[in-house]
């Protein structure tokens, strides 16, 4: 049994059915591993803080990248795919409110979810992100190198984030080259997403600052992109508003949702006091004009 297994048991829960598939990112082991970390484990504590009145999966230690593939009711399958890169500040990964509970979500449109779980905590304390995109751009190629082995569209292959996983999904979508050297034939097929949805994420703005960090440029050729952020969250609300400015000055796409209240941290579960917890039927709405919630009928 995987390391992995356990834990696809229990946020299995939140889904309603366990992932069509499991597999490594990497063939061997991963690009600039040097040391030996604990057992992979959830990491959550009694008092740690619950989420609509529900705990959260805090898995740490992850030294094997891997993906959980979760397919929707064919009748519903509308080929299109995302990749979910769950937050935790590059500590650990909120792997049921910001990964297994997202692809159930998405199933509900028709839409593969694929929830990757990349490594934490950071391995380069000066670029906490990088082993994180890594695995994000890997995760990219491979599903997309088998798109039509899986039944998905190659050109609707998109990426979603949350906080340390929205820097990791908006780098992968903006990074101009692969930050790794190919290890096989899944490398020579293009990492960068198709769409990307990027939920209070950090990354461009450090605290305190009102400009861009310039870690990941904003260049032509960006995909279109769609933002949610809360003016009272922690994360500053300058990293959505600054990269969806950027974006549209490169001539790229971006839909941007701000509200006044919701802090950080809420992923997809409802609270009846805050509206920013409704921002999943925007993202459908935006995702349905664009054409990518129509369904190929199988």
């Amino acid at each position: 049994m995987s390391r992995l297994a356990p834990l696809l048991l229990l946020a299995s829960v939140a889904v309603g059915a366990p992932p069509a598939r499991t597999l490594d990112v990497w063939p061997g082991p991963p690009p600039g591993e040097t040391r030996t970390l604990p057992p992979e484990a959830d990491q959550t504590r009694p008092t740690d803080r619950l989420v609509a009145g529900q705990q959260v999966i805090r898995l740490g230690n992850v030294s094997t990248p891997q993906l959980a593939v979760f397919r929707p009711d064919p009748r519903l399958d509308t080929g299109a795919a995302v990749i979910i890169c769950p937050g935790g500040g590059f500590n650990i990964l909120a792997y049921d409110l910001e990964g297994t509970e997202v692809a159930a979500w998405l199933n509900g449109l028709g839409i593969t979810g694929i929830v990757l779980k990349y490594r934490v905590p950071a391995r380069d304390p000066a670029r906490r992100w990088l082993a994180a995109v890594q695995d994000a751009q890997r995760a990219m190629s491979l599903v997309r190198s088998k798109a039509g082995e899986w039944g998905l569209r190659a050109d609707r292959l998109g990426i979603l984030g949350f906080s340390a996983g929205g820097a990791t999904a908006a780098y992968t979508a903006l990074a101009t080259e692969r930050l790794y050297p190919a290890v096989d034939a899944a490398d020579t097929v293009p990492w960068r997403p198709d769409f990307a949805l990027l939920i209070y994420t950090g990354g461009f703005v450090e605290r305190g600052q009102t400009t861009l960090s310039g870690v990941m440029p904003v260049g032509p050729g960006a995909p279109p992109m769609f933002l949610v952020h809360a003016f009272d969250d922690a994360v500053p609300v300058q990293n959505t508003l600054l990269l969806a400015a950027e974006l549209r000055r490169a001539g790229g796409s971006a839909e941007v949702h701000v509200y006044d209240a919701g802090g950080h941290g809420y992923g997809l579960r409802p609270d009846p006091a805050l509206p920013v917890t409704s921002w999943p039927e925007r993202a459908a709405a935006w995702l349905r004009r664009r054409g990518l919630l129509e369904s190929t009928g199988r």
